[in-house]
Protein backbone atom coordinates (compact mmCIF):
# COMPACT_ATOMS: atom_id res chain seq x y z
CA UNK A 1 0.00 0.00 0.00
CA UNK A 2 2.84 2.20 0.80
CA UNK A 3 4.47 1.94 -2.45
CA UNK A 4 1.11 2.87 -4.18
CA UNK A 5 1.03 5.73 -1.97
CA UNK A 6 4.77 7.17 -3.38
CA UNK A 7 3.20 6.22 -6.80
CA UNK A 8 0.59 8.74 -6.38
CA UNK A 9 2.85 11.17 -5.04
CA UNK A 10 4.69 11.36 -7.90
CA UNK A 11 1.67 11.61 -9.82
CA UNK A 12 -0.06 14.17 -7.76
CA UNK A 13 3.27 16.38 -8.25
CA UNK A 14 2.95 15.81 -12.19
CA UNK A 15 -0.40 17.21 -11.73
CA UNK A 16 0.46 19.98 -9.46
CA UNK A 17 3.40 21.07 -11.97
CA UNK A 18 0.45 20.80 -14.94
CA UNK A 19 -2.51 22.38 -13.31
CA UNK A 20 -0.89 25.25 -12.02
CA UNK A 21 0.11 26.64 -15.12
CA UNK A 22 -2.16 25.19 -18.06
CA UNK A 23 -4.90 27.69 -17.74
CA UNK A 24 -2.10 30.55 -18.07
CA UNK A 25 -0.34 28.89 -20.41
CA UNK A 26 -4.37 29.10 -22.77
CA UNK A 27 -4.57 32.57 -21.87
CA UNK A 28 -1.41 33.11 -23.40
CA UNK A 29 -2.11 31.43 -26.74
CA UNK A 30 -5.13 33.65 -26.80
CA UNK A 31 -7.82 30.65 -25.92
CA UNK A 32 -10.66 32.96 -23.79
CA UNK A 33 -12.71 31.64 -20.54
CA UNK A 34 -15.43 29.43 -22.89
CA UNK A 35 -12.61 28.25 -24.87
CA UNK A 36 -10.61 26.89 -22.20
CA UNK A 37 -14.02 25.41 -20.44
CA UNK A 38 -14.62 23.31 -23.73
CA UNK A 39 -11.19 22.35 -23.67
CA UNK A 40 -12.19 20.76 -19.92
CA UNK A 41 -14.63 18.94 -21.79
CA UNK A 42 -12.42 17.17 -23.71
CA UNK A 43 -10.49 15.98 -20.77
CA UNK A 44 -13.85 14.91 -18.61
CA UNK A 45 -14.97 12.74 -22.11
CA UNK A 46 -12.01 10.92 -21.65
CA UNK A 47 -12.53 10.17 -18.19
CA UNK A 48 -16.19 9.32 -18.41
CA UNK A 49 -15.91 7.15 -21.68
CA UNK A 50 -12.88 4.98 -20.13
CA UNK A 51 -14.30 5.14 -16.48
CA UNK A 52 -16.32 1.94 -16.94
CA UNK A 53 -13.85 0.02 -19.27
CA UNK A 54 -10.98 0.80 -16.65
CA UNK A 55 -12.62 -1.05 -13.68
CA UNK A 56 -13.04 -4.43 -16.61
CA UNK A 57 -9.65 -3.84 -17.41
CA UNK A 58 -8.55 -3.40 -14.02
CA UNK A 59 -10.61 -6.82 -13.07
CA UNK A 60 -8.68 -9.10 -16.42
CA UNK A 61 -5.17 -7.53 -16.04
CA UNK A 62 -4.61 -6.62 -12.74
CA UNK A 63 -4.02 -2.68 -11.28
CA UNK A 64 -0.91 -2.83 -11.58
CA UNK A 65 -0.36 -3.42 -14.87
CA UNK A 66 -3.27 -1.24 -15.84
CA UNK A 67 -1.73 1.66 -13.85
CA UNK A 68 2.15 1.52 -15.36
CA UNK A 69 0.42 2.10 -18.59
CA UNK A 70 -1.74 4.60 -17.37
CA UNK A 71 0.89 6.47 -16.38
CA UNK A 72 3.04 5.89 -19.14
CA UNK A 73 0.58 7.58 -21.33
CA UNK A 74 -0.41 10.88 -19.38
CA UNK A 75 3.33 11.45 -19.22
CA UNK A 76 3.24 10.82 -23.26
CA UNK A 77 0.23 13.46 -23.43
CA UNK A 78 1.69 15.86 -20.99
CA UNK A 79 4.89 16.42 -22.79
CA UNK A 80 3.10 16.31 -26.06
CA UNK A 81 0.52 19.20 -24.81
CA UNK A 82 2.45 22.52 -25.45
CA UNK A 83 3.75 21.42 -28.65
CA UNK A 84 0.02 21.80 -29.59
CA UNK A 85 -1.40 24.97 -30.97
CA UNK A 86 -4.77 23.93 -32.56
CA UNK A 87 -7.90 23.81 -30.52
CA UNK A 88 -9.02 20.66 -32.00
CA UNK A 89 -5.03 19.09 -31.53
CA UNK A 90 -5.33 20.10 -27.65
CA UNK A 91 -9.05 18.83 -27.25
CA UNK A 92 -7.76 15.50 -28.71
CA UNK A 93 -4.81 15.03 -26.17
CA UNK A 94 -7.38 16.15 -23.21
CA UNK A 95 -9.30 13.32 -24.20
CA UNK A 96 -6.46 11.47 -24.17
CA UNK A 97 -5.02 12.64 -20.43
CA UNK A 98 -8.47 11.84 -18.83
CA UNK A 99 -8.84 8.14 -20.46
CA UNK A 100 -5.41 7.50 -18.56
CA UNK A 101 -6.12 9.94 -15.46
CA UNK A 102 -9.10 7.37 -14.56
CA UNK A 103 -7.66 4.35 -15.45
CA UNK A 104 -5.15 5.40 -13.03
CA UNK A 105 -7.66 6.07 -10.23
CA UNK A 106 -9.51 3.03 -10.23
CA UNK A 107 -6.61 0.88 -10.40
CA UNK A 108 -4.78 2.64 -7.03
CA UNK A 109 -8.69 2.57 -5.47
CA UNK A 110 -9.49 -0.97 -6.27
CA UNK A 111 -5.79 -1.88 -4.97
CA UNK A 112 -6.00 -0.03 -1.53
CA UNK A 113 -9.86 -0.93 -0.97
CA UNK A 114 -9.45 -4.64 -1.68
CA UNK A 115 -6.04 -4.26 0.85
CA UNK A 116 -7.75 -2.18 3.68
CA UNK A 117 -10.47 -3.52 5.95
CA UNK A 118 -13.45 -3.02 7.04
CA UNK A 119 -12.89 -0.56 9.73
CA UNK A 120 -9.82 1.76 8.41
CA UNK A 121 -10.95 2.59 4.91
CA UNK A 122 -11.76 5.98 5.42
CA UNK A 123 -8.20 6.53 7.32
CA UNK A 124 -6.73 4.28 4.29
CA UNK A 125 -8.48 6.72 1.10
CA UNK A 126 -7.55 9.71 3.26
CA UNK A 127 -4.31 8.72 2.90
CA UNK A 128 -4.09 7.96 -0.72
CA UNK A 129 -5.48 11.37 -0.57
CA UNK A 130 -3.05 12.69 1.07
CA UNK A 131 -0.30 11.41 -1.61
CA UNK A 132 -2.38 13.30 -4.19
CA UNK A 133 -2.59 16.93 -1.88
CA UNK A 134 0.96 16.60 -1.13
CA UNK A 135 2.05 16.45 -4.84
CA UNK A 136 -0.52 19.12 -5.68
CA UNK A 137 1.47 21.44 -2.66
CA UNK A 138 4.67 20.88 -4.33
CA UNK A 139 4.12 21.00 -7.85
CA UNK A 140 2.56 24.39 -7.62
CA UNK A 141 5.85 25.25 -5.74
CA UNK A 142 8.20 23.56 -8.73
CA UNK A 143 5.93 25.57 -11.46
CA UNK A 144 6.08 28.93 -9.93
CA UNK A 145 10.14 28.42 -9.51
CA UNK A 146 10.65 26.96 -12.72
CA UNK A 147 8.44 30.15 -14.44
CA UNK A 148 11.15 32.62 -12.75
CA UNK A 149 13.82 30.94 -14.74
CA UNK A 150 12.37 29.13 -18.24
CA UNK A 151 9.20 29.45 -20.06
CA UNK A 152 5.78 27.78 -18.68
CA UNK A 153 5.83 25.30 -21.44
CA UNK A 154 8.96 23.84 -18.92
CA UNK A 155 6.48 22.80 -16.32
CA UNK A 156 5.05 20.73 -18.70
CA UNK A 157 7.60 18.51 -19.42
CA UNK A 158 8.91 18.14 -15.89
CA UNK A 159 5.32 17.27 -15.30
CA UNK A 160 5.67 14.16 -18.02
CA UNK A 161 9.22 13.33 -16.74
CA UNK A 162 8.34 13.07 -13.50
CA UNK A 163 4.88 10.67 -14.66
CA UNK A 164 7.39 8.38 -16.49
CA UNK A 165 9.39 7.93 -12.70
CA UNK A 166 6.24 7.01 -11.13
CA UNK A 167 5.26 4.34 -14.02
CA UNK A 168 8.97 3.08 -13.87
CA UNK A 169 8.76 2.82 -9.75
CA UNK A 170 5.38 0.95 -10.12
CA UNK A 171 6.72 -1.77 -13.23
CA UNK A 172 9.60 -2.43 -10.44
CA UNK A 173 8.62 -2.25 -6.90
CA UNK A 174 4.57 -2.60 -7.04
CA UNK A 175 3.78 -6.50 -6.17
CA UNK A 176 1.22 -7.83 -9.12
CA UNK A 177 -1.91 -8.21 -6.68
CA UNK A 178 -3.44 -11.66 -5.78
CA UNK A 179 -6.48 -13.23 -8.16
CA UNK A 180 -9.20 -13.82 -5.32
CA UNK A 181 -11.10 -17.05 -5.58
CA UNK A 182 -14.58 -17.19 -6.46
CA UNK A 183 -16.67 -16.72 -3.69
CA UNK A 184 -19.60 -18.85 -2.79
CA UNK A 185 -22.70 -18.33 -0.91
CA UNK A 186 -25.32 -20.67 0.75
CA UNK A 187 -28.25 -21.05 -1.69
CA UNK A 188 -31.43 -20.23 0.18
CA UNK A 189 -33.43 -22.83 -1.29
CA UNK A 190 -31.23 -26.15 -1.12
CA UNK A 191 -28.64 -25.21 1.05
CA UNK A 192 -25.98 -25.67 -1.23
CA UNK A 193 -23.08 -23.48 -1.96
CA UNK A 194 -23.27 -21.69 -4.92
CA UNK A 195 -20.41 -19.21 -7.11
CA UNK A 196 -21.67 -15.54 -5.94
CA UNK A 197 -23.05 -13.20 -8.87
CA UNK A 198 -21.67 -9.46 -9.40
CA UNK A 199 -24.66 -7.15 -8.09
CA UNK A 200 -26.62 -5.74 -10.71
CA UNK A 201 -25.10 -2.62 -12.12
CA UNK A 202 -28.25 -0.73 -11.20
CA UNK A 203 -28.67 -1.83 -7.69
CA UNK A 204 -24.76 -1.16 -6.84
CA UNK A 205 -25.34 2.80 -8.43
CA UNK A 206 -28.40 2.35 -6.00
CA UNK A 207 -26.40 1.43 -2.94
CA UNK A 208 -23.44 3.82 -3.40
CA UNK A 209 -25.75 7.02 -4.91
CA UNK A 210 -23.95 9.46 -1.99
CA UNK A 211 -20.90 9.13 -2.60
CA UNK A 212 -21.76 9.22 -6.62
CA UNK A 213 -23.22 12.87 -5.97
CA UNK A 214 -20.46 13.70 -3.38
CA UNK A 215 -17.95 13.01 -6.44
CA UNK A 216 -20.05 14.76 -9.01
CA UNK A 217 -20.19 17.88 -6.88
CA UNK A 218 -16.46 17.47 -5.84
CA UNK A 219 -15.56 16.87 -9.78
CA UNK A 220 -17.66 19.71 -11.31
CA UNK A 221 -16.13 22.50 -8.14
CA UNK A 222 -12.64 21.47 -8.75
CA UNK A 223 -12.48 21.27 -12.51
CA UNK A 224 -14.31 24.84 -12.04
CA UNK A 225 -11.93 26.14 -9.46
CA UNK A 226 -8.81 25.35 -11.00
CA UNK A 227 -9.73 26.87 -14.30
CA UNK A 228 -11.73 29.77 -13.15
CA UNK A 229 -10.62 31.05 -10.23
CA UNK A 230 -7.02 32.24 -10.99
CA UNK A 231 -8.59 33.93 -13.95
CA UNK A 232 -11.09 35.80 -11.04
CA UNK A 233 -8.66 36.62 -8.85
CA UNK A 234 -6.14 38.10 -11.71
CA UNK A 235 -8.98 40.16 -13.88
CA UNK A 236 -11.69 40.89 -11.01
CA UNK A 237 -9.43 41.08 -7.72
CA UNK A 238 -6.21 42.57 -9.14
CA UNK A 239 -3.81 39.90 -7.78
CA UNK A 240 -0.63 39.43 -10.01
CA UNK A 241 -0.80 36.54 -11.85
CA UNK A 242 2.06 34.94 -10.27
CA UNK A 243 0.87 34.65 -7.43
CA UNK A 244 -2.52 32.49 -8.55
CA UNK A 245 0.46 29.81 -8.96
CA UNK A 246 0.17 29.34 -5.82
CA UNK A 247 -3.58 28.83 -5.52
CA UNK A 248 -4.04 24.96 -5.81
CA UNK A 249 -1.27 24.70 -3.38
CA UNK A 250 -3.14 26.72 -0.41
CA UNK A 251 -6.11 24.02 -1.80
CA UNK A 252 -3.71 20.92 -1.52
CA UNK A 253 -2.06 22.15 1.48
CA UNK A 254 -5.97 22.34 3.57
CA UNK A 255 -6.40 18.85 2.28
CA UNK A 256 -2.92 17.35 3.33
CA UNK A 257 -3.78 18.16 6.72
CA UNK A 258 -6.66 17.22 7.48
CA UNK A 259 -7.74 14.62 5.06
CA UNK A 260 -7.12 11.80 7.53
CA UNK A 261 -8.66 13.67 10.23
CA UNK A 262 -11.71 13.63 8.17
CA UNK A 263 -11.28 9.68 7.32
CA UNK A 264 -10.74 9.03 11.17
CA UNK A 265 -13.86 11.19 11.80
CA UNK A 266 -15.37 9.19 9.42
CA UNK A 267 -14.71 5.69 10.43
CA UNK A 268 -15.40 6.67 14.06
CA UNK A 269 -18.39 8.47 14.09
CA UNK A 270 -20.33 7.84 10.08
CA UNK A 271 -18.71 8.99 6.21
CA UNK A 272 -22.08 10.82 5.51
CA UNK A 273 -22.37 12.84 8.53
CA UNK A 274 -18.78 13.90 8.64
CA UNK A 275 -19.23 14.55 4.53
CA UNK A 276 -22.38 16.58 5.27
CA UNK A 277 -20.45 18.72 7.44
CA UNK A 278 -17.42 19.30 5.32
CA UNK A 279 -19.80 20.75 3.14
CA UNK A 280 -21.40 23.42 5.12
CA UNK A 281 -17.96 24.36 6.28
CA UNK A 282 -16.43 24.60 2.40
CA UNK A 283 -19.38 25.69 0.96
CA UNK A 284 -19.69 29.07 3.37
CA UNK A 285 -15.89 29.53 2.30
CA UNK A 286 -17.05 29.28 -1.27
CA UNK A 287 -19.18 32.35 -0.67
CA UNK A 288 -16.59 33.88 1.25
CA UNK A 289 -14.26 33.88 -1.82
CA UNK A 290 -16.83 36.99 -2.98
CA UNK A 291 -16.53 39.40 -0.48
CA UNK A 292 -12.62 38.48 0.22
CA UNK A 293 -10.35 40.92 -1.63
CA UNK A 294 -6.35 40.25 -0.52
CA UNK A 295 -4.53 37.46 -1.61
CA UNK A 296 -3.47 36.38 1.96
CA UNK A 297 -7.31 36.26 2.85
CA UNK A 298 -8.05 34.36 0.01
CA UNK A 299 -5.18 32.07 0.30
CA UNK A 300 -6.55 31.66 4.15
CA UNK A 301 -10.27 31.14 2.49
CA UNK A 302 -8.78 28.81 -0.01
CA UNK A 303 -6.87 26.46 2.29
CA UNK A 304 -9.75 25.37 4.71
CA UNK A 305 -12.14 24.55 1.67
CA UNK A 306 -9.06 22.40 0.74
CA UNK A 307 -9.10 20.98 4.31
CA UNK A 308 -13.35 20.34 4.05
CA UNK A 309 -14.26 20.34 0.57
CA UNK A 310 -11.22 18.07 -0.97
CA UNK A 311 -11.67 15.97 2.51
CA UNK A 312 -15.21 14.83 1.35
CA UNK A 313 -13.29 12.63 -1.70
CA UNK A 314 -11.37 9.89 0.62
CA UNK A 315 -14.50 10.08 2.88
CA UNK A 316 -17.38 9.21 0.50
CA UNK A 317 -14.78 6.47 -0.96
CA UNK A 318 -14.69 4.97 2.04
CA UNK A 319 -18.16 4.77 2.46
CA UNK A 320 -18.71 3.22 -1.17
CA UNK A 321 -15.94 0.92 -0.03
CA UNK A 322 -17.96 -0.30 3.14
CA UNK A 323 -21.32 -0.64 1.23
CA UNK A 324 -20.26 -2.74 -1.51
CA UNK A 325 -18.55 -5.90 -1.59
CA UNK A 326 -15.15 -7.20 -2.66
CA UNK A 327 -15.80 -8.66 -5.56
CA UNK A 328 -17.85 -4.97 -6.76
CA UNK A 329 -14.92 -2.76 -6.17
CA UNK A 330 -13.39 -2.20 -9.34
CA UNK A 331 -17.20 -2.12 -10.70
CA UNK A 332 -17.91 0.32 -8.25
CA UNK A 333 -14.84 2.23 -8.52
CA UNK A 334 -15.40 2.91 -12.03
CA UNK A 335 -19.09 3.85 -11.58
CA UNK A 336 -17.68 6.17 -8.53
CA UNK A 337 -14.90 7.99 -10.97
CA UNK A 338 -17.60 8.22 -13.99
CA UNK A 339 -19.67 10.66 -11.53
CA UNK A 340 -16.55 12.81 -11.10
CA UNK A 341 -15.85 12.70 -14.79
CA UNK A 342 -19.43 14.29 -15.50
CA UNK A 343 -18.87 16.57 -13.28
CA UNK A 344 -15.46 17.45 -14.50
CA UNK A 345 -17.59 17.06 -17.79
CA UNK A 346 -20.30 19.62 -17.13
CA UNK A 347 -18.29 21.88 -14.17
CA UNK A 348 -16.19 24.04 -16.53
CA UNK A 349 -18.61 24.09 -19.40
CA UNK A 350 -21.45 25.86 -16.93
CA UNK A 351 -19.08 27.73 -15.03
CA UNK A 352 -17.46 29.64 -18.45
CA UNK A 353 -20.62 30.77 -19.35
CA UNK A 354 -21.77 31.87 -15.91
CA UNK A 355 -18.18 33.64 -15.44
CA UNK A 356 -18.83 34.98 -19.07
CA UNK A 357 -21.95 36.33 -18.57
CA UNK A 358 -22.24 37.69 -15.06
CA UNK A 359 -18.58 37.71 -13.87
CA UNK A 360 -16.86 35.32 -11.40
CA UNK A 361 -19.00 36.54 -8.03
CA UNK A 362 -21.74 34.94 -9.44
CA UNK A 363 -19.73 31.99 -10.75
CA UNK A 364 -18.63 31.20 -7.37
CA UNK A 365 -22.61 31.57 -6.12
CA UNK A 366 -23.22 29.11 -8.56
CA UNK A 367 -20.44 26.47 -7.12
CA UNK A 368 -21.69 27.36 -3.47
CA UNK A 369 -25.55 26.14 -4.06
CA UNK A 370 -24.38 22.90 -5.61
CA UNK A 371 -22.59 22.37 -2.59
CA UNK A 372 -25.67 23.43 -0.71
CA UNK A 373 -27.38 20.91 -3.25
CA UNK A 374 -25.33 17.99 -1.79
CA UNK A 375 -26.21 18.72 1.76
CA UNK A 376 -29.80 18.55 1.52
CA UNK A 377 -29.23 15.21 -0.60
CA UNK A 378 -26.89 13.36 1.65
CA UNK A 379 -29.74 14.04 4.50
CA UNK A 380 -32.74 12.87 2.70
CA UNK A 381 -30.40 10.14 2.08
CA UNK A 382 -28.75 9.46 5.54
CA UNK A 383 -29.97 6.14 5.96
CA UNK A 384 -27.57 4.81 2.98
CA UNK A 385 -24.86 5.53 5.72
CA UNK A 386 -24.40 2.20 7.87
CA UNK A 387 -23.62 4.40 10.86
CA UNK A 388 -27.41 6.34 10.46
CA UNK A 389 -28.52 2.32 10.94
CA UNK A 390 -26.32 1.78 14.12
CA UNK A 391 -27.17 4.50 15.74
CA UNK A 392 -31.16 3.41 16.03
CA UNK A 393 -29.63 0.02 17.98
CA UNK A 394 -29.14 -0.70 21.56
CA UNK A 395 -25.37 -1.63 20.97
CA UNK A 396 -23.28 0.90 18.61
CA UNK A 397 -21.93 -0.73 15.89
CA UNK A 398 -18.59 1.46 14.45
CA UNK A 399 -19.59 2.71 11.03
CA UNK A 400 -17.18 0.90 8.90
CA UNK A 401 -18.97 -2.49 10.10
CA UNK A 402 -22.45 -1.73 10.70
CA UNK A 403 -23.42 -2.47 6.77
CA UNK A 404 -26.33 -4.82 7.10
CA UNK A 405 -28.04 -4.27 2.96
CA UNK A 406 -31.48 -5.68 3.13
CA UNK A 407 -31.83 -8.91 0.32
CA UNK A 408 -28.02 -9.14 0.49
CA UNK A 409 -27.67 -13.45 0.16
CA UNK A 410 -23.64 -13.61 0.36
CA UNK A 411 -23.51 -10.99 3.18
CA UNK A 412 -26.34 -12.87 5.13
CA UNK A 413 -24.40 -16.50 4.79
Amino acid sequence: MWRVYLAVLLLGIAYGLAVAVIALHLDARGFDERAIGRLAVWFASGIVLLAIPAGKLVAKFGGKSVLTCALVGYAASVIVFPMLHSYEAIGALRFVDGACSVCAWVSCETILLRRSNATNKAQVMSLYAMSIAIGYVLGPILANGIAHVFPLTAAFYVSGAIALASATYVGLRLEPEARDAPETVIDAFDGEPRVATQTRAIDLLVRIKTSCFATFAYGYFEASVVLFLPLYLAHEKGIAREQTIAIPAFFAAGMLLFSNVAGRLGDRFGHLLVMRVLACIGGSMVLGFVVLSSFASMAVAVFVAGATLASISPVSLALQGVVTERRDYDRANAIYNAFYAAGILVGPFVSSVVFARFGGAAMLVHLALLWAAFIVFAYACSADDPASRARGRSTPVPAAVAFDPPSSPSLDA
